[in-house]
């Protein structure tokens, strides 16, 4: 197996953070995640962008506190400056399709495109 590469470790721990119920109730925390043309297309069906995102963390009216469990997560570096990652996640019995493309900017590593897709696990 070819070892990982340090953009595609850094996207991962970027991830990983996101998906920290501490990191996402944090509007301060999150932002140094998010590029600043970030945009979602969440498993609900909802489109953020950051201001959104950013602006439903600081009223409550995104679900941050819930624990997420992620699996199969890999990523692929597809330019000098952009990763892929590709994984599942496990949310109260939701299960969901994931995908995220970071960016690399001056300030390091940031998320700039999100997908989720609910999906229904084989037995």
């Amino acid at each position: 197996m070819a070892e990982q590469s340090a953009a595609v470790t850094a996207a991962i721990e970027g991830e990983l953070l996101l998906l920290d119920p501490e990191v996402r109730r944090d509007p301060e925390r999150v932002g140094a995640l998010l590029h600043e043309e970030f945009t979602e297309f969440g498993a609900s069906g909802a489109f953020w962008d950051r201001t959104s995102m950013l602006e439903a963390i600081a009223t409550s009216d995104f679900d941050g506190g819930t624990q997420f469990v992620a699996s199969r997560m890999r990523g692929v570096q597809l330019a000098d400056d952009l990763v892929q990652l590709t994984f599942d996640t496990e949310n109260g019995g939701r299960h969901a399709h994931r995908s995220s493309l970071w960016r690399l900017t001056p300030e390091g590593w940031r998320l700039w495109f999100h997908q989720a897709t609910l999906f229904t696990p084989q037995s």
